[in-house]
């Protein structure tokens, strides 16, 4: 018997985390009767099904390829679940150009006790996004935010056209190796606006790491966002800056506007999946994209973003 969509979303909305798995598994069918049931899915974990904002934290982390990430993450989750926080884990994982398959094997790189009931890690693949997630990776983190503490989402790298992740996250971690040329490319990426919180992984290698950590630190005091934390982690036993970096990623939440950020990301989520979806001529038959998304602000606040796809839908 098929899962039932509204009551898999009720359970998670009351905090069922063994919902979590089926509830996944919906979401990633793409069918036209899966994307149906999908939305009536996210609809019972929207805030306005909540009465409030989802109350995970929601943390990307993003980086080149090697940086480190599925070992950092290895690190972080025992911090967390000592913390008593329950974590679920999206590792988004690069799709094939050529056949549009993916291995889906980052979860296999990140450690974590399988008995644990506190813990769900996910494979997903990154599917033609150029911003690096599909639709089914932000459905899914905004799922597992009604029932998890923290939904980290980790993808496939960072470059300009990678960003999405901060559209979907509360807090961004973006992670470089020291000696890897990782921070000369971060630099000329032009992304300097998308990390909450810096990460130089490998910091056992002393002077290479202390010198990455300067060049990154004087990079964003060049560009006046020099309250951007930049934390030096080793996952060498003893792993160290673990418990620094957890501190960082929870002190950003604590000095946000949550409603707000979540709103604005809702929202331009919606907009890239209706242009992604229905193309530049549709946008163009609302009236251009500054019409959409005044259409988008008149809305009810604490709709879900399929739910914003749809109001464009109708106007279109």
């Amino acid at each position: 018997m098929a899962a039932d969509p509204e009551e898999l979303g009720r359970r998670l909305r009351e905090g069922d985390r063994s919902a979590a798995p089926a509830a996944l598994n919906l979401i990633d069918d793409r069918s036209p009767a899966g994307r149906e049931a999908a939305a009536l899915l996210l609809r019972q974990v929207a805030p306005a099904a909540l009465g409030r904002e989802a109350p995970a934290h929601l943390v990307g982390v993003t980086g080149p390829p090697g940086a480190g990430k599925s070992t950092l993450l290895s690190a972080l989750l025992p911090e967390w679940r000592q913390a008593g926080r329950s974590v679920a884990i999206l590792a988004v994982d690069p799709s094939s150009r050529r056949s549009g398959g993916s291995l889906l094997g980052d979860r296999a790189r990140i450690e974590y006790d399988p008995s644990d009931d506190g813990v769900l890690i996910r494979s997903t693949a990154a599917g033609t996004r150029l911003g690096g997630l599909a639709a089914p990776t932000r459905e899914a983190a905004d799922a597992l935010a009604a029932a998890f503490d923290v939904v980290v989402v980790e993808t496939v790298g960072v470059g300009q056209s990678e960003t999405d992740v901060a559209d979907v996250c509360d807090t961004v971690a973006v992670v470089v190796q020291p000696a890897s040329g990782d921070v000369l490319q971060f630099l000329k990426a032009g992304i300097m606006e998308v990390p909450d919180v810096l990460v130089v992984t490998k910091a056992d290698l002393g002077d290479a790491a202390a010198r990455s950590r300067r060049d990154l630190a004087q990079a964003l005091s060049a560009i006046g966002s020099s309250q951007t934390p930049v934390v030096a982690v080793s996952s060498v036993p003893p792993p160290s800056g673990i418990g620094e970096l957890a501190g960082a990623l929870e002190a950003h939440r604590d000095q946000l506007d949550l409603e707000d950020r979540r709103l604005r990301s809702r929202r331009a989520s919606a907009l890239r999946e209706f242009s992604a979806e229905h193309g530049e001529r549709a946008l163009r038959a609302l009236g251009g994209r500054r019409e959409a998304e005044r259409l988008l602000a008149s809305s009810a606040p604490g709709q879900s973003v399929n739910e914003l796809v749809a109001t464009l839908e109708a106007e279109a």
